[in-house]
């Protein structure tokens, strides 16, 4: 795409969009092209449903990948090629709110004794310890570990916003005894091969693929998946869920609500109206 390109990353910067959000755009309004081999300043709807149909039909991308690509496009063309009736008429695909797999206290245990790498479980447990993305916790410095507090300072997570959280016991002592056998040269907590640079999201979450092979374990597990299984472990010990919401740094109270339809517990615990009737009916005949 050449200039177009570079305008489109201008654009998107401009709007503030988050570095990862950018690169994925981008890399959507690549595939447009590329399926095409034309500039998109010379195609129009035809050639966006027709490209959308080749995801749907032929691809067989996910909702959430379908998604990516017509919000990228409608981008495209609604601010970089600055043509905003196109993008209005382009439809949101409909995506499905799955529940996702949760992991017990015993395949946490599991799954990071399992990771051959002190870096890579460290990064892992710390995920899971303080609910943590895995891009937040890859990005850490040392300084961001407040001991004396108990707190751990997340920088410039999702949507920009800063947000402090729970620094475990258990965490604190695992993170110590990292940092004196790995003995980290700069800022960073877990720094990546390059200087100044910090360990990838993917190469982490490879090392948990390789995890759960060798611990044997039958769910799909992902870094996000620690994260979801967080949330949940404190909702089953009673955590109120607007507590949640602010170490998880949901914008959205309903974003946190969808573990209420995951914890076992919650719902167990959860009486059925018709309890309620049956024993009211019960007293009702008893006071007759």
């Amino acid at each position: 795409m050449g200039q177009l390109r570079d305008k489109m990353r201008d654009d998107l910067k401009l709007r503030r969009y988050r570095p990862g959000t950018i690169d994925q755009y981008l890399r959507c309004a690549g595939h447009f092209a590329a399926y095409h081999r034309r500039p998109p300043s010379e195609m129009g709807e035809p050639e966006v449903r027709q490209f959308l149909m080749h995801l749907v039909d032929e691809k067989k991308v996910g909702a959430a990948s379908h998604k990516m690509h017509v919000a990228a496009i409608k981008f495209l063309y609604g601010v970089t090629l600055d043509h905003p009736e196109l993008a209005v008429r382009l439809p949101w695909p409909k995506v499905e709110s799955k529940l996702p797999d949760i992991l017990d206290g015993t395949e946490v245990v599991r799954l990071l004794d399992a990771m051959a790498s002190l870096k890579h479980r460290m990064v892992a447990m710390t995920a899971y310890g303080a609910g943590l993305r895995i891009s937040e916790a890859c990005s850490l410095r040392a300084t961001d570990i407040d001991s004396r507090r108990g707190l751990i300072h997340v920088r410039d997570g999702k949507r920009g916003r800063d947000r402090f959280v729970m620094l475990a016991q258990r965490l604190l002592g695992c993170l110590r005894e990292y940092w004196k056998a790995a003995r980290p040269k700069g800022p960073e907590l877990f720094p990546g091969r390059n200087p100044g640079s910090t360990i990838s999201p993917d190469a982490v979450q490879s090392a948990i693929r390789q995890a759960v092979q060798r611990a044997g374990l039958k769910k799909r597990v992902t870094p996000h998946i620690l994260r979801h299984s967080f949330a949940t472990h404190l909702l089953e010990q009673g955590e109120d869920i607007r507590t949640i919401q602010v170490l998880l740094g949901h914008g959205s109270i309903r974003t946190t609500a969808r573990y209420t339809r995951v914890s076992q517990r919650h719902v167990g615990r959860t009486q059925s109206p018709l309890d309620r009737i049956t024993t009211t009916g019960r007293q009702r005949r008893r006071a007759r």
